[in-house]
């Protein structure tokens, strides 16, 4: 029994070891930098809330730049002027 538990922690030790030398082999990868926002905020006309321009939902109706926090909001608006 003790022969069987020796050569299974020596198991387990040799695929430790493996493990470890395969992962200082992969490249690592660079964190990319955070987005940058222009500070502008923008209105939803669904729900009246101010979003940043660039996570906005964007839709121009008759020549008219619209924004949305959300497609739910989108889609309440586009069926409020379609009445």
């Amino acid at each position: 029994m003790l022969r069987l538990l020796y050569w299974l922690m020596l198991a387990y030790l040799a695929w430790a070891v493996y493990k470890f030398i395969v992962g200082l082999g992969r490249k690592r990868q660079t964190p990319k930098p955070p987005q940058r926002l222009s500070g502008t905020m923008v209105k939803d006309e669904a729900c009246n809330t101010y979003i940043p321009k660039e996570e906005a939902i964007r839709e121009i109706i008759e020549g008219k730049e619209y924004f949305f926090c959300s497609k739910d909001c989108r889609r309440k608006f586009l069926d409020q002027i379609k009445k």
